[in-house]
């Protein structure tokens, strides 16, 4: 697993211990980072369930300017602060080690607003549905920021609607999939 474009391009990064995660493929980091435009031009990221932190870092690199990282099991924690360390970017990224909804709503408290928000929960366990509608419920998503979800093809995700544009949706395997939205608010 390694940082694939970017200021730290070709960074490798460790995957967490044992098989609680999946890392999303190096394979499927570029296509969908492709996809979403190549390179930021700032801007914040939400990592959530970020695992090894290898989808914030990739954002980072490719010039996000700020990251959160958020994951409930101690050994992701570690491994996020650790791959922070390693690329140099601990001064531009805060980890917390919570539940997804109370990382939620603790962004909103403080009023965070993201041009990016990663989703890669363990399969079948969260409702997709249920977790974007709380992000766009507590403003953590800005106009025209995008909300990138992995999970298992056979996984319901939110359709397409006045709030969400569908820019990407596919199968990469018959276990993984990714669908991209873009939150676009009628104001």
């Amino acid at each position: 697993m390694r940082v694939i474009a970017g200021v730290r391009k070709g960074q490798a990064l460790k995957a967490v211990p044992g098989s609680a995660t999946r890392p999303t493929t190096d394979k499927i980091k570029e296509a969908v980072f492709q996809s979403m435009g190549p390179f930021f031009d700032g801007g914040n990221v939400l990592d959530l369930f970020a695992g090894s932190g290898s989808l914030g870092i990739e954002a980072l690199s490719r010039g996000m300017e700020q990251a959160v990282f958020v994951d409930k099991q101690g050994k992701a924690i570690h491994t996020i602060k650790e791959n922070l360390k390693t690329v140099r970017m601990e001064d531009r990224a805060e980890v917390f080690r919570t539940d997804a909804y109370r990382a939620i709503k603790a962004a909103a408290k403080r009023e965070l607003i993201f041009d990016l928000i990663l989703l890669d929960p363990p399969y079948k366990k969260v409702s997709y549905t249920k977790l974007i509608e709380e992000i766009i419920e507590n403003n953590l998503i800005k106009n025209d920021g995008i909300i990138y979800c992995e999970h298992d093809p056979n996984d319901e995700l939110p359709d397409q609607n006045a709030d969400l544009t569908i820019m990407k949706k596919e199968n990469y395997s018959n276990t993984i999939a990714v669908t991209i939205y873009r939150f676009n608010t009628q104001l």
